[in-house]
């Protein structure tokens, strides 16, 4: 069995997808005080080329930061972004008449803050488009151009009451090496080093209505980014598709053949594809297993020894090995640390 309750089993980031962010606050908050938020939600300071990242840790560092820097955009902008900023974002959109309204509203209020970017709402007949146009030469900031793509997509996804598809998204930036976390934070083809940062929304999606009421506001408000961060959409990321299969299978001896056959795909071809995305069908299964774990030993429910057989080793010496593989600590240390 892969998991006796397999919803909420969210897929990690890797370290380096947080290292990213993190050269950013070093800017921003002492030294100390950023170890203590790193203290908070269970990590350290000291990067970890191989450790992981829960959606819970990233929605607690998002909220410290934001609000010890009082900068709801943690430093990513030459301007601060001052506390009440998203407030007054999300009121405005709300009084959209359709989406497409509200993405204006998203575009123009961006416009008014920031300096370093110019926000342009494109938009035709079938689809929707925001770039980001730089005002300057200065080179793209990756954390910064995947928030604000990131937040457009989980702002409209919240006025909608769905989480909307996407046709793409490209980033003005070459592919980094953490580029396998972005299919976890958008629903879309992802594209890197395109001539501008931009987030186009599937045909047919202009008019749809905006519903949401002045406490479903607050709520969203409190929470974010949790209702918005990870994505649940699997259409385009061929790595979640199976991630789902093999969490809809429930099985361990799930294999590359069956997976290909539920795809209608031969194996060879998902293969290809996989390769293609700089992934393979033992790397999905082993992440898979990964974040499993991780949720287990974070709820501290279960021994070690369980966990390990949940997840399919034949004994805990292996499941030790692998878990430190996969994240540079071993389990006994991450329960402690979490």
């Amino acid at each position: 069995m892969l998991s006796d309750q397999n919803t909420g089993i969210l897929p990690t980031v890797s370290r380096a997808f947080l290292e990213d962010w993190l050269q950013l606050v070093r800017q921003q908050c002492p030294a100390q005080q950023l170890a203590g938020f790193l203290d908070q939600i269970g990590l350290v300071e000291a990067a970890q080329p191989g450790g992981r990242v829960t959606h819970d840790q990233i929605v607690r560092f998002y909220q410290l930061i934001a609000a010890e820097t009082g900068d709801e955009m943690m430093g990513l902008w030459s301007r601060p972004i001052r506390s009440g900023t998203l407030k007054h974002l999300c009121a405005s959109m709300r009084g959209a008449s359709s989406l497409s309204a509200a993405l204006y509203r998203f575009t123009s209020f961006w416009n008014l803050l920031l300096d370093d970017y110019e926000l342009r709402l494109e938009t035709d007949e079938q689809r929707m488009c925001i770039l980001l146009e730089p005002r300057a030469d200065d080179k793209p900031q990756r954390f910064g151009h995947m928030l604000m793509l990131k937040l457009g997509h989980g702002v409209a996804s919240w006025l909608t009451g769905r989480e909307l598809p996407l046709a793409e998204v490209g980033f003005a930036f070459e592919r980094p090496v953490f580029a396998e976390d972005y299919p976890v934070l958008f629903p879309s083809l992802i594209r890197f080093g395109a001539p501008r940062s931009r987030i186009v929304f599937s045909e047919g999606l202009g008019d749809l209505p905006i519903s949401r009421s002045e406490m479903e506001m607050q709520e969203f408000l409190l929470r974010a980014p949790r209702d918005w961060i990870f994505t649940s959409f699997r259409e385009h990321a061929l790595s979640l598709r199976l991630r789902e299969l093999l969490l809809e299978a429930d099985r361990l001896d799930f294999h590359l053949r069956d997976a290909a056959q539920s795809l209608n795909l031969t194996p060879r071809t998902l293969m290809r594809r996989l390769d293609a995305e700089g992934t393979s069908f033992q790397a999905i299964k082993d992440g898979l297993r990964r974040d499993i774990a991780i949720r287990d030993l974070s709820r501290g429910l279960k021994s070690i020894e369980e966990i390990s057989q949940d997840v399919g080793f034949a004994s805990a010496a292996n499941f030790h090995r692998a878990f430190r593989r996969w994240t540079s600590a071993t389990p006994g240390a991450y329960r402690k640390s979490d």
